[in-house]
Order: structure tokens, then sequence, then C-alpha cells
């Protein structure tokens, strides 16, 4: 009786899955894992936007570096957080590819170069603080975004990150060798691989499988010639990206108000995140944690424009590890962030995990990216489609999500700000989910389900 007593009350204290700090062999493989799943991402962005200003070789490395920093203290102020900012769930942050093109639009306005990056990073810090101060309010809109709306939005993340993986499973773009038989190869044996260790693979293994196939992806990849080291040695060892590097930070209207709208599109994106997270973990995400969590994605907004970055989001490819690897802590991903600190401050190392070749990446990424969507359709199990709104509700906005990635040029006519809103997928879903949610099942002049006599309560019809 006693002994019953005591392991029920030791099982009480026990902490959630989410707070629980695994051993540091655990915590470092799985927080590797984390960092190699998106680092291609990461440093994607900042690539993207030097490459269009035409900056310099070691103003692109430093424009890098710098990312990656702040990348990683955006990810510890989520995960770890502090009084109300952070949403203390297993997110990773990193630099936002929703914000490439704006940015890319004010810097050349600018004349390029890198002159062009004060202005650039005035604005990010401007919407930075807009984005800390719309925190509360946007969360407000949580009981309108019930799993009708997460789940199709969540499964729309999923469907339009899933040619990434199978672009990179080509291989780089205008490189001889992009879509060959090897590059398809190298990409089917790594998921080849990953799978088997699904499969087959007992415990702690079968968790670490990506990382596993990553890294045995990329040693098969050197004596085929489809990676090298040559980046390693140029890197330098040591390097911290200082306060406005680039000169003071500048403030016109028009680039904060186009920032300030991406920043909104952002926001919408880390909510269902949050929300789609905290579903997977056993936390669900309340009103104030959405709110904590939009702080933190603010305030490190507003660091990545003081250290010489970008806009920061939640990064899907890491909800869709957390879905594949049922590990819930968040100090996995804490520990990601970590390892993201010392990229920044060590570009060697950086450059070491730069060498995982994009065929490896791709073959990972499409089980990682499929996760997703499968975690959406999960969600949307929960749906009652009886009476056909909800089902009305996902396919419009199923739709809405698939037409910038089925036709991207389907926007251009409308006015820039339009066209940057809903021309990102993810945004355009999850717009249309919240305002047919609101159509078919808020106003007052609803009318009434089908089947009246067997018809769910207002709460499991919002569902």
């Amino acid at each position: 009786m006693f002994l019953s007593r005591w392991l029920k009350n030791k099982r009480a204290d026990a902490p959630h899955p989410v707070d629980e700090v695994l051993p540091i062999g655990q915590l470092s493989a799985l927080g590797l894992q984390h960092l190699l799943a998106m680092y291609a991402s990461a440093v994607a962005v900042p690539l993207i936007i030097g490459s269009a200003l035409d900056l310099g070789a070691g103003d692109l490395q430093y424009l890098i570096s710098a990312c990656l920093l702040t990348s990683g203290i955006a990810t510890i102020l989520q995960t770890v957080g502090f009084w109300k900012v952070g949403v203390r769930l297993p997110i990773l942050q990193g630099t936002a590819f929703a914000a490439a093109s704006t940015i890319v639009a004010i810097g050349l306005s600018a004349g390029g170069g890198p002159g062009a990056l004060p202005l650039i990073f005035g604005a990010v810090m401007f919407a930075g603080v807009v984005g800390i101060a719309l925190a509360p309010f946007f969360s407000q809109l949580l009981r309108f975004m019930p799993p009708v709306v997460t789940g199709t939005v969540i499964t729309v993340i999923g469907l339009t990150l899933l040619p990434v993986a199978v672009r990179w499973a080509r291989g780089r773009p205008g490189s001889d060798d992009f879509g060959s038989l090897r590059n398809l190869a190298l990409a089917g044996g790594t998921l080849l691989l990953v799978l088997l260790l699904q499969r087959f693979a007992p415990g702690f293994l079968g968790r670490i499988a990506i990382l596993i196939g990553l890294v045995a992806g990329t040693a098969v990849a050197v004596p085929l010639g489809l990676t090298n080291f040559t980046q390693v040695a140029a890197a330098p060892a040591f390097g911290v990206s200082t306060p406005f590097h680039f000169g003071l930070p500048q403030l016109t209207l028009a680039a904060a108000v186009s920032i300030v709208i991406i920043t909104v599109v952002i926001m919408v994106e880390v909510t269902g995140c949050m929300i789609a997270v905290g579903d997977m973990v056993g936390r669900p995400a309340g009103r104030q944690d959405v709110a904590n969590g939009l702080r933190a994605d603010g305030l490190g907004t507003v660091i990545g424009g003081f250290l010489n970055s970008f806009p920061y989001g939640a990064y899907v490819t890491n909800v869709g590890l957390v879905a594949l690897t049922q590990v819930r802590s968040r100090f996995v991903v804490a520990a990601a962030g970590v390892m993201l600190v010392v990229l920044g401050v060590f570009p060697k190392i950086g450059a070491l995990a730069a060498a995982v070749p994009l065929p490896v990446l791709g073959g990972a990424g499409l089980v990682l990216f499929g996760s997703v969507a499968a975690s959406g359709i999960r969600t949307l199990s929960q749906v009652k489609f009886a009476d056909g709104r909800n089902l009305t509700i996902v396919a419009a906005a199923l739709g809405f999500g698939l037409i910038p990635l089925t036709a991207p040029d389907f926007y251009d006519p409308l006015p820039e700000a339009l066209r940057t809103v809903l021309g990102e997928g993810i945004a355009a879903s999850a717009i249309a989910a919240i305002l047919l949610n609101l159509f078919f099942h808020h106003l007052p002049w609803r009318r009434p389900p089908a089947n009246a006599e067997t018809a769910p309560t207002t709460v499991e019809t919002t569902r």
C-alpha cells in the first residue's frame, strides 16, 4: 500500500515531458538533429538576400554568421523564455522565408550593396517592436482557430514544403549534375536509410534516424565528389556579429510598413505552429502562451535587426521533426539554439554543417515535411464533417493555400501589399480558414446544421 502510494506521488511529481531535461548525450544528439534539419533553410535566407543585393563574399559570410547567432538567441528565448516571453514549447526559430522578397525589394530600392542594409535593419527592428505590441491582441484570435482551421493550415504547411525537399533531392540548381541519377540515388538512399531506422532501430536510435541519415548520406557523398570541405578551410576561425556593423539603422515609412505587413503574416504562421506543437506534445497553447510566444518572436526580430539579421519565425521543418521523433522536451530544441549560437561565433563549425549535400537534405526532407502534412491530417480527424460546412472550409482554404504553389505568378496583377500576403500560401490558407470559420460558425445569421437533431454543440461545431 505504502509502495503504491509512493509510486503514485512520484509520478505526480515527475515533470511534464515538455519540461524534461534529457541526459547530456541524448540532448546533444537530438539537438544536433534539429540543427542539421534546419541549417540549409537558415543559411538560405541570408544567401538569397545577400546575393540579390550584390554583397561581397566577406559581407555575405558576416550576414550568415549573424543570422545563425540570432537564430540561436531567438530559439532560446522561445523555448526557455523569461517572464512573459517565450511559449516554452519545442519550437525552433529561424530567419523567415516570408520576408526575403520584401527585404530584397527594399534593398534594391535603396541602391543595393552594403549601404542598403541599415535601412533594412531599421525597418526590421521597428517591425519587431510592433510585433511585441500586437502580441496580446493577436492572441485573442485563438478562439477563431479551432482544429478545422489549424489542421488545414498545418496540412498546407507540409504540402508547401514538400516541393522544397524535391528540389533539394535534385541538387543545386544551375550545377552540371542538377537532377542527375547520382543525386537522385543519394536522396533515395538517405530516405531508405531513415525509413529502415524508423522501422527496425530500437529506442533512441530510431528517434535520431534523421541525424544518422544526414551523417551517413554526407559520408557517402564525399567519395562521389558531391561535397567538399574547402569552405571549412576558408572560413574564419572566430567572429562575433557586432551591433550595427553595416551602419546606424535608418527608417522610412515605406520600408517600415512593408516589413510590418510581413511581420503580421509571420505571426499567423507562428501562431499556427504553436498550436500544432502544443497539440503534438500534450500541452495545448492557450491565449497567454500564444501571446508569450509572439512576444519572443518579436523580441527575436528586434535583436535580429540590432545584430544585422532579419525577421524571425518558427521553422516548420522542426515541427515535423517533433512529430516524427515524438521527443517532446523543449530543452532539446534549446540545445539546438545553443549550437546555433556556437555556429554564429565560430564560422568554421558553421561551414562544416553546410557541407551536408542538398540531395541528402532532400531525402530526409521528404519524411520531415510529409510528417507535417500528416500532423495536419491528424488534427483534421478531430473535425466533424457531417453537415458539410467544415468540409467547405477545408476545401476552400486548401485551394487558397496551394495557389502560390501551383501558379506562383497568379497574384502578380494585384497591388504589392495584397501580393505579399496572398503570395505566401501558408498565410493565405490561414486567413481564408479563419474568415470562412467566422462566416460559417460565428456570424449570428448562420444556418442550422443539416441534421439538427444530432447536431453537435456550438463548441464541437466550430471544430
